[in-house]
């Protein structure tokens, strides 16, 4: 567990694998499909900030499925301990949560994509040997990282960012644009510099520009990323 892998990089494709989950066994890049992904890793089952977690992520999957975006949790623990503990966060969240949890008991993913904590001493096991952080990866439809998140096993993740995150990058795929600060969907967003003059003109006809390199527009609720998925 000493030799730590590459860091994955925003950009690269992300790993493929075999592995058990609690609704069978998968390969990941035939899961992903023609789909998004949003891979996250909790450090252990039957945890308090990780029950609040995925029953979070269990009350939200709707709305990630509006957008074509599958959910996939992972932690180094036994397909068998996740399908106990996911009576618990049932119980408590009022959710029903349906997306698959992979066992990854050997650390073996959990290496590929540097999930494993080397920061807190005691976010390790009975043997000593050290948990997953909480790592989020939002993956595209080409099976490529285009996000990466890392929490400390003390401080519990923000699930509507991740959404948000999702909709930043459906809705700049879709219209050649980005998305300032603090952007949610129905905000105006900002139109790609590598769209010029007249074209950026008759793309963007409501286009604001404040400075040569900044220039908001409006987007058509059409536009939108739930409509992109």
């Amino acid at each position: 567990m000493t030799d730590r892998p590459a860091p994955l990089r925003l950009g690269t494709t992300a790993p493929d694998f075999d592995a058990e989950t609690t609704t069978g066994p998968i390969n990941f890049h035939e899961f992903i499909g023609d789909k998004w992904v949003v891979l996250f890793s909790h450090p252990e089952d039957y945890t308090p900030v990780c029950t609040t977690e995925l029953g979070a992520f269990a009350k939200l999957e709707p709305e990630f499925t509006k957008r074509g975006v599958k959910l996939i949790g992972l932690s180094a623990n036994t397909v068998e301990s996740h399908g106990g503990w996911i009576k618990d966060i049932n119980e408590i969240s009022g959710a029903t949560l349906r997306f698959p949890i992979i066992g990854d008991k050997s650390r073996e993913i959990a290496l590929k994509y540097d999930m494993i904590d080397h920061q807190d001493a005691t976010n390790v096991d009975s043997k000593g040997i050290a948990f997953t952080i909480r790592s989020v990866f939002i993956i595209d439809p080409k099976k490529v990282i285009r996000t990466i998140l890392s929490y400390p096993a003390s401080t519990g993740r923000n699930t509507a960012e991740v959404l948000r995150i999702v909709d930043s990058l459906q809705t700049g795929d879709a219209n050649r644009v980005t998305t300032p600060i603090n952007w949610i969907p129905g905000d105006d967003v900002i139109v790609h510099p590598s769209v010029k003059g007249e074209e950026a003109e008759k793309l963007f006809p409501k286009m604001n520009v404040v400075k040569p390199y900044l220039r908001f527009t409006p987007l058509p609720k059409e536009k939108t990323s739930a409509a992109v998925a």
